[in-house]
């Protein structure tokens, strides 16, 4: 990784704060989902044919990853070792066949958008050749937040994302195409220049504003670790282009997407809550002013209000192509939660999870919490209870962990190359929860709170890595109580738990319930008495 000038390195009131039980509760569920067997996607079907729309797995896989990063980078940013394996997980169902297959019909046209244009397309098996930004962003974004967030290049490797399909009963021999986020970036970049910067497009002919967004994410990644400037080159590039057409219609919504071949804008006509909730939360991390400009005018129609304080939001019109219906899930309430919570609109976060935990049926499975679909829109009362997967999975979660401006921070305020040197919890035992864990640089303090989990096997070991390394000796606290010392030798004080050192770190036995909340204070100046 390219050295990182100008880091924001500063302990927020987020990360002193520990995770509510919720919001624990929503990394469990994240949890269980990824630890499910391959093809295994119990709770994640939602009501559209073939992973068409956007409640599809890739984009409950990618927002999922991107809610991961947001709470690793700004509320727990001392453990890698809980969001690490969880995010290369993701990466790895994301290539999963089940995922993109559904590309080599949709890359055939035919749709009313792009009919006139199906008789020179094909069917094509390579998921990210040509359009489909809608899954090739989300690839190459994970892949290069993986590297950024954990200092780890496997991705970089040669065929480190390879995309690969075989079936005996039909398509013939194994479909294969090989990446990795180096190669993927560099390819969706030059689809982007290409196309005028306006944008690569979803569906063939279809350039959606909201979809390549996380292309923008992905190049900015890049551009931290090697020291580029592509991103401040595309998002340049994207205002100009835009700026001959207007990224808002004329109601101050934001415009859904553009033809490619005729450059005709298609607006939001049917007041799709989704539309400007799901663009605005992503835009905001490298146009924020714009965003925040026009986020209260168009939220303004969106949201109704409710008793108690519950807020719900006003479902759009029918969303009708060449006059049928497209079922599907639109998931206004969760895009609305999120575009909330990048706002820093607590009063309206609050109040659209309020309406979430009252009339939406949240519930604990396996120790985890999600809000399980329903296809019903309203209750008897007219109260809003429609739940899709990739809100009740994902999304409400995604709110609930973010923080004003997550996403402006993390693509403006990187990680310094001294972040990675800290000491932190770089493994944690399955039958583990955190719920903080930052490192205090003035004060030269590690600071994480544990619990032990009583429904989940496993030897409640955490190691604390990059310790002899942070300073010449250090005291380990548990409220207040020294429990051990650490030098040249290890001191335990009689009945305070196992610590001892082993191949990665420091290993450390989290006791039973909780939370127990400890303190790692170091003496002397990083590197001093490090041990080779």
């Amino acid at each position: 990784m390219a050295a990182i000038a100008g880091a924001a390195h500063q302990v927020t009131q987020a990360m002193r704060a520990e995770l509510s039980p919720e919001q624990i509760g929503h990394l469990r569920h994240f949890e269980n989902l990824l630890n499910q067997p391959p093809n295994d996607w119990s709770l994640m079907g939602g009501k559209g044919l073939g992973q068409d729309d956007f409640g599809g797995y890739r984009f409950q896989l990618a927002y999922l990853s991107y809610a991961l990063a947001l709470t690793h980078a700004h509320r727990l940013p001392a453990a890698p070792g809980v969001f690490k394996p969880l995010f290369d997980r993701a990466i790895q169902k994301m290539l999963l066949p089940e995922v993109w297959i559904y590309w080599k019909d949709t890359s055939r046209g035919g749709a009313a958008f792009n009919q006139h244009l199906s008789g020179s397309y094909h069917e094509e098996y390579n998921p990210v050749v040509r359009d489909n930004i809608m899954y090739s962003a989300y690839v190459q974004s994970m892949a290069l937040l993986f590297n950024y967030l954990f200092d780890d290049d496997s991705y970089a490797r040669p065929g480190a994302l390879t995309f690969s399909f075989y079936t005996p009963f039909w398509g013939g021999e194994e479909k294969r195409f090989e990446y990795d986020q180096n190669t993927l970036n560099e390819h969706i970049y030059w689809l982007m220049v290409e196309n005028g910067y306006l944008g690569v497009p979803c569906e063939p002919n279809c350039v959606y504003q909201i979809c390549n967004q996380p292309a923008i994410l992905g190049f900015r990644m890049h551009d931290i670790l090697t020291g580029a400037s592509v991103a401040t080159e595309v998002t340049e590039g994207y205002e100009r282009a835009w700026s001959e057409f207007g990224r808002l219609d004329e109601n101050g919504h934001y415009n859904m997407m553009m033809a490619q071949d005729s450059k005709a804008l298609v607006p939001n006509r049917g007041s799709w809550p989704w539309v400007d909730a799901w663009c605005g939360a992503l835009m905001n991390m490298w146009n924020r002013d714009f965003v925040r400009a026009n986020y209260p005018d168009q939220l303004a129609n969106l949201i109704r209000e409710g008793v108690g304080g519950a807020l719900s939001v006003n479902p759009g019109e029918p969303f009708l192509l060449a006059g049928n219906p497209v079922v599907g899930d639109a998931c206004d309430h969760g895009w609305v939660s999120a575009w909330a919570s990048e706002m820093g609109d607590a009063d309206t976060l609050r109040g659209l999870l309020t309406h979430a935990d009252r009339f939406m049926a949240p519930r604990w499975r396996d120790g985890g919490l999600y809000y399980p679909r329903n296809d019903e829109r309203t209750d008897a009362e007219g109260n809003r209870t429609e739940m899709e997967p990739m809100v009740g999975n994902v999304l409400l979660a995604y709110a609930r962990l973010n923080v004003e401006d997550g996403f402006w921070k993390l693509y403006n305020e990187p990680w310094d190359r001294g972040h990675f040197a800290e000491p932190a919890l770089t493994g944690v035992a399955p039958d583990v929860d955190v719920t903080r864990a930052y490192f205090d640089r003035d004060g030269r303090e590690l600071v994480f709170t544990l619990r032990r989990r009583d429904d989940r096997e496993g030897d409640g070991v955490v190691v604390l890595g990059n310790v002899d390394s942070a300073g010449k000796g250090w005291t380990l606290s548990e409220g207040g109580r020294v429990i051990a010392r650490g030098g040249r030798d290890i001191e335990v004080d009689a009945g305070a738990g196992e610590v001892r050192r082993g191949e990665d770190g420091y290993l450390l036995v989290c006791p039973d319930g909780g939370p127990h909340r400890y303190s790692m204070h170091f003496d002397g100046r990083p590197g001093e008495g490090a041990r080779s």
